[in-house]
């Protein structure tokens, strides 16, 4: 089995494609999309090809997909980038990377998402069911162009596209653990972010790539304890503003996910069920 990454040089990426080889044993082979062949050097190290081009290259997309049997599209632009690079990415070079890999015969194609795109809350933990109608300023057009890239490809006739919505990512020296506190700041003490470390992220994506059948599911992908505002400030070591006791949290279940599907479905069960058991086994 041959599967092509791409966004493998972001946070998300350079931690998947060293699992995914070592799953992967000595009969699977792994690929991936890089924009600079020197930031390549660490996967062919690791025993992986390397292809260099730009995602938004059809070209490059064309060489990328080619004799491959499966997909799974990291690639993300998000926090500060301008709106027309993000629906670029997120949007545009999916769909046509989802284009290229079915005319090359690609089997399996996994696209990661986010649980941005469910929008606001429902009053209770979000599932899978749930209309995606993403909106708010957080992070620009992050959420609606991620959620019309998943429309888009489940709308390909022909290719087996499955989902997986990400929580807050942290963990293995990634900076977002202490890049929450540019939001949390100007919360209300008890808003709660949901969370998932980068070792369940992989083993969530490697659960999507690897079922048989689930071919236009989406699975939420998240651990089992969100953290208030008050917890992501004591984490990172940081005064708790006075100010965040006088607000009122405007959406007590924005972005909490629901995990009962992928764990019944897939058998996932998160291996940090919480941020403090990823800092108890040193893994932040």
């Amino acid at each position: 089995m041959l599967t092509l990454v791409t966004g493998t040089t972001g946070q998300v990426g350079r931690r998947f494609v060293p699992r995914l080889l070592a799953q992967a044993g000595p009969e699977g082979r792994v690929r991936v999309l890089v924009r600079d062949a020197a930031r390549g050097e660490r996967f062919a190290e690791l025993g992986a090809e390397v292809v260099t081009g730009d995602l938004r290259d059809a070209e490059a997309l064309g060489r990328a997909v080619a004799g491959a049997d499966a997909v799974v599209n990291v690639a993300a632009a998000f926090r500060g980038v301008p709106d027309e690079e993000g629906w670029a990415v997120n949007r545009d070079a999916a769909v046509e990377l989802g284009r290229a890999a079915l005319a090359s015969g690609v089997r399996r194609f996994v696209q990661v998402s986010t649980g941005l795109v469910y929008g606001l809350g429902r009053g209770r933990p979000l599932t899978e069911e749930d209309e995606i109608r993403p909106g708010g300023g957080m992070w620009g057009a992050y959420a609606e162009s991620k959620g019309v890239a998943e429309r888009e490809l489940f709308a390909m006739e022909g290719l087996d596209v499955r989902v997986g919505r990400l929580a807050f990512v942290y963990g293995e020296g990634d900076p977002h653990l202490a890049q929450s506190l540019m939001w949390a700041g100007s919360w209300a003490a008890n808003q709660r972010l949901q969370m998932v470390h980068h070792a369940d992220v992989a083993q969530g994506l490697l659960r999507l790539l690897h079922a048989p059948g689930i071919a236009g599911r989406s699975y939420n992908i998240a651990d089992d304890a969100p953290l208030t505002a008050v917890e992501l400030h004591q984490l990172n070591g940081v005064d708790v503003p006075a100010e965040l006791h006088t607000r009122t949290d405007p959406d007590p279940f924005f972005q909490l996910t629901s995990t009962d599907r992928i764990r019944r479905e897939l058998g996932y069960r998160p291996l940090y069920p919480s941020v403090y058991a990823a800092r108890e086994a040193g893994a932040l």
